[in-house]
């Protein structure tokens, strides 16, 4: 069997390319449904067992995308360079311009899948790595919740259209081989079995026309069904603002947990400080005393921010805040906020260093501190420090004003 195409034939090359996309395909559609469904079980609360074999298939899944990408694109690249074989039903001018279109519907998703797959996970806080030594990042895709989620939404219209264009082109091969009795789907089964092609062809400008259109449909529709929209804000979540002696103008609050072997940085958008603070101590040695109020559901933490808030994690639903409280006390090393951490209902004496700076009346300050997530009865389904590390980091910077005496 020749390697190059024919005016009649499929080379080698070309029916490699063809049964290739079609195993990897055909695996990986109902391996990404499995690994989702699963996901979705784990958001509800999951044990390390059901973690694992969720970020298993999902790690199996990106994997076997990123190889179709690269096996489209070199399908794409050695189409380009050979003769096409003519239809053998190009008399027939309807069925022609609809296998053409759905040629083109089928080359655009096998790259437009894999790329939407990609540009999810790598603008997302990296959950269930892709297997390969070349990281998990892409050029020009910035870590952004907002992108993976649009990139997530584009993927799952472009699997539509892949999974309806797959059936269309094995229904029309089904279709020739068994009602027409031609050679159509016997050209691309190994060994050489030539097709004389009609005289008529279709052209491509009309197939490619309707391709498109059929994209902008499905595009228009899934917009006009609010798929791209941003997530909402979770109800409830606002904090009313209160009155302090310092007041905060700017900072952030994040936490950073190990999960899957990598660190991953989740941020608070939404929480308040009332703070006192003087520069003498008072009779108990201390120089005042700060109240840290956080909305739970303000949290976003990347591609595991939903299942961070489910009932064996955080439990936002019952717990929507946690709060810290603490007296500022100046010790030998430094400055220290000495109190008690409550989450999820559970209070934990804690200590945070802190550095401070304070010129006029404007403060500069910023500390950390690490918990143990078990002490909250956070993730106790989760026994593994390998699936989940049981240190949390918590950090701060905030900048605040005084208020007038």
């Amino acid at each position: 069997m020749p390697l190059a195409n024919s005016a009649t034939t499929y080379g080698a090359v070309t029916k490699g390319f063809h049964w290739l996309t079609a195993l990897l395909i055909l695996a990986n559609l109902p391996l990404g449904w499995l690994a989702a469904e699963m996901a979705e079980t784990v958001r509800q609360g999951g044990d390390d067992a059901l973690i694992a074999r969720t970020a298993l298939l999902f790690s199996i899944h990106k994997t076997t995308g990123v190889a179709v990408f690269f096996v489209a694109l070199g399908r794409i690249l050695w189409a380009l360079s050979q003769p096409k074989p003519g239809l053998l039903n190009g008399d027939r001018p309807l069925e022609a311009w609809a296998a053409e279109t759905v040629h083109w519907l089928l080359y655009g998703a096998l790259v437009l899948v894999p790329l939407s797959g990609w540009v999810d996970h790598a603008a997302a806080a990296g959950f269930a790595p892709i297997w390969w030594p070349f990281g998990q990042g892409l050029p020009f895709v910035p870590k952004s919740e907002a992108l993976s989620a649009l990139a997530g939404s584009l993927h799952f219209v472009f699997v539509v259209v892949l999974a309806g264009a797959l059936v269309a082109h094995v229904t029309g091969a089904l279709k020739h081989h068994l009602i027409d009795g031609d050679a159509t789907l016997r050209r691309m089964l190994p060994g050489v079995t030539p097709g004389a092609p009609t005289a008529r062809q279709p052209g491509h400008a009309a197939p490619l026309v309707a391709a498109l259109a059929v994209w902008a449909a499905m595009l228009g529709g899934a917009a006009g069904l609010g798929w791209f929209e941003a997530r909402p804000e979770a109800a409830g979540q606002s904090l009313a603002a209160v009155q302090s002696d310092w007041a905060v103008q700017e900072g952030s609050l994040q936490i950073r947990v190990r999960q899957m072997g990598s660190e991953e940085t989740g941020s608070f958008a939404d929480w308040t400080a009332d703070i006192t603070y003087a520069e003498t101590r008072d009779a108990e040695g201390r120089h005042g005393a700060v109240e840290v109020v956080v909305a739970i559901p303000s949290l976003t933490l990347g591609s595991v921010t939903s299942q961070a808030m489910g009932p064996d994690f955080f439990a936002a639903e019952a717990h929507p805040t946690a709060t810290f409280a603490a007296d500022l006390v100046a010790e030998e090393g430094g400055q220290v906020a000495r109190g008690t951490l409550t989450i999820k209902g559970t209070s934990v004496p804690v200590e945070m260093p802190f550095s401070l700076t304070i010129e006029g009346d404007t403060a500069r300050a910023e500390g950390a501190l690490t918990v143990d997530r078990r002490d909250f009865g956070i993730g106790l389904g989760t026994k593994d420090a390998g699936t989940l590390g049981f240190e949390v980091g918590i950090s701060f910077e905030l900048v605040a004003t005084r208020g007038p005496e």
